[in-house]
């Protein structure tokens, strides 16, 4: 139906919570958190009835127990998480090739060329619903829309276990009265920068000049950010799963931005990556550093070296390199004071193939963040020799100084690798 609300966006809900109320069924309908504890630790996801308390992924154990007195910790099931998921992924595959994943929880359906087998594409929706709950036991939110935007945007008003349908007739109707936090790309920091000029709605911010916009959030976040307000979004789905870049990321709560803690945190996070790199023989050439100060305001600072990289040590050094040019010129603190940080993260893009390194000649003397210099060879060799022994013995087997100290104890590794995107 060209042309028309096609394009299905479905989120199944609370998902990591969902799915240990779905393993035991004495936890359904109460609150509980996974992960974290009375004694500490970070949650990493909140049943609805427990984010009804104000609990959110990321907080403190403590927090959480402090806003919800009756909640549940759990462990965490992280075998089932994959498995469950790749299930419901399966089910949307029987009404339509077309099928985006994004996320482990989350996936962009075209279900334009399946009218004819399942009928109009609310049908679909609900079919898939009734499928994922029926045959998965898990609820599913889904958004049915003209674009990808807005298709997402409407999984979002259907939450929980719900399904909104966007008629292309209505959009404006639909969008207009809806908080610009719900659009994708508005966060903390946007949000407040849009609220200080009494942009709060979609529509207002529609209504605003893409000029005004852009000076506000910058060129290219602007002009975004006024198309998405407009429903201007040409996405196709797309069902390619070739990644053009590969991160990870680490929230720290607030810490003080020191040395040490900035090198252990960067040097976990580059762990993550390059081994993730160098399982699929790829490096990079862009590496990219955010860095979230305490008042949710972030900075990222990026680079594009001469080659391609994959070792753990040089992407920290370079990791490292960044931070500190982003701490250094936006220190938010202006009374002297310790600068504080919530957050760090790694990204390595512009992917090449790399599945050996040639060594070059030392005239002139070659980069030593180069793969191809002595330097970086003995460094690649190392890391090979490491991701033997952890693919034999596990992955504590054996760690880097920085990447040791930078694990942190309260996230599972299984979890982090998870959530975040794969190659």
């Amino acid at each position: 139906m060209p042309g028309g609300a096609s394009i299905l966006h479905a989120d199944l809900d609370a998902f990591y919570a969902s799915v240990e109320q779905l393993l035991d069924p004495a936890l359904r309908g109460r609150p509980i958190a996974v992960g974290g504890s009375d004694r500490g630790g970070v949650v990493l996801a909140a049943s609805y009835e427990a984010k009804a308390f104000g609990v959110r992924g990321g907080m403190p154990g403590w927090r959480a127990r402090r806003l919800c007195p009756t909640i549940t910790f759990v462990r965490g099931h992280f075998d089932r998480y994959q498995q469950l998921a790749d299930t419901v992924v399966g089910v949307m595959s029987d009404f339509t090739p077309a099928v985006e994943r994004i996320s482990i929880d989350e996936a962009f359906l075209d279900v334009s060329g399946s009218v004819h087998l399942f009928g109009p594409p609310t049908a679909i929706a609900t079919q898939l619903r009734d499928r994922v709950r029926d045959e998965v036991g898990l609820p599913i939110s889904v958004g049915v829309a003209r674009t990808k935007h807005l298709a997402k945007i409407a999984s979002q008003v259907a939450k929980p276990d719900g399904l909104v349908v966007v008629d292309p007739d209505a959009e404006r109707t639909f969008l207009d009265p809806l908080p610009v936090e719900l659009m994708w790309g508005v966060g903390p920091v946007t949000q407040r920068k849009l609220a200080a000029e009494g942009i709060t709605t979609i529509g207002q911010l529609a209504r605003s000049s893409s000029g005004d916009v852009e000076r506000l959030l910058g060129h290219a976040n602007g002009a975004k950010l006024s198309a998405l307000s407009h429903n201007r979004d040409p996405r196709r789905v797309v069902t390619s799963t070739r990644a053009r870049s590969v991160g990870a990321q680490s929230a720290m709560g607030r810490r003080v931005a020191t040395p040490e803690a900035v090198r252990s945190t960067l040097g976990h996070l580059a762990d993550r990556v390059a081994t993730r790199l160098r399982t699929k023989s790829r490096a990079g050439r862009t590496i990219t550093v955010r860095v979230r100060f305490a008042d949710l305001r972030a900075v990222t600072r990026s680079i594009t070296l001469d080659a391609a990289i994959s070792a753990t040590l040089t992407l920290t050094e370079v990791a490292e390199h960044l931070a500190w040019q982003a701490i250094d010129a936006e220190d938010p603190t202006s009374d002297g004071g310790p600068c504080e940080i919530s957050l760090l993260a790694i990204s390595v893009s512009n992917l090449v193939v790399q599945q050996v390194i040639q060594l070059e000649l030392p005239l002139p003397p070659p980069d030593p963040r180069s793969p191809g210099s002595e330097a970086g060879a003995a460094r690649w060799a190392v890391d090979c020799t490491v991701d033997r022994v952890r693919a034999r013995f596990g992955t504590a087997a054996v760690d880097y100084l920085p990447a040791a100290l930078g694990r942190r104890r309260g996230v599972p590794e299984t979890f982090r690798e998870l959530a975040e995107h794969e190659l």
